[in-house]
């Protein structure tokens, strides 16, 4: 494989108050958000489209589980399939299946320490 992350799609950490939170970034700092909080857009270095999610949420997600940290990353990758096929023959930990949406598809996978990773094969256009 080429590359097998292209670029970071997103952070997400748990809230006491996810709305407060992202009113905060908003007044404080300048972010535009919105209920989801804020996608940070980007071009590539050909030129593409991207994004990037920011996003507090509830302190008591299980969207983060089986990990019991307190935050999440999100990966872009460029071909899911074959990204997390390899990962598996690695004795990378795979947690669930892939999910497909019109703005992507879903993998995740555990880190050496528990961490849950999110990576996303994302349709960027989805969003314009």
């Amino acid at each position: 494989m080429k590359n097998r992350v292209t670029g970071l799609g997103g952070f997400f950490f748990k809230s006491n108050d996810p709305d407060r939170m992202k009113e905060w970034y908003k007044e404080r700092l300048g972010l535009n958000t919105d209920r989801y909080g804020c996608t940070f857009w980007w071009k590539d270095k050909e030129g593409n489209d991207c994004s990037t999610q920011w996003s507090p949420m509830s302190k008591d997600t299980k969207y983060f589980e089986p990990s019991q940290k307190q935050f999440m990353m999100n990966f872009r990758v460029e071909n899911l399939v074959e990204l997390l096929e390899a990962l598996k023959q690695e004795g990378v930990t795979i947690v669930g299946e892939i999910e497909e949406y019109d703005y992507g598809k879903f993998g995740l996978i555990l880190d050496p320490e528990g961490n849950k990773l999110e990576l996303w094969e994302p349709i960027d256009e989805a969003f314009l």
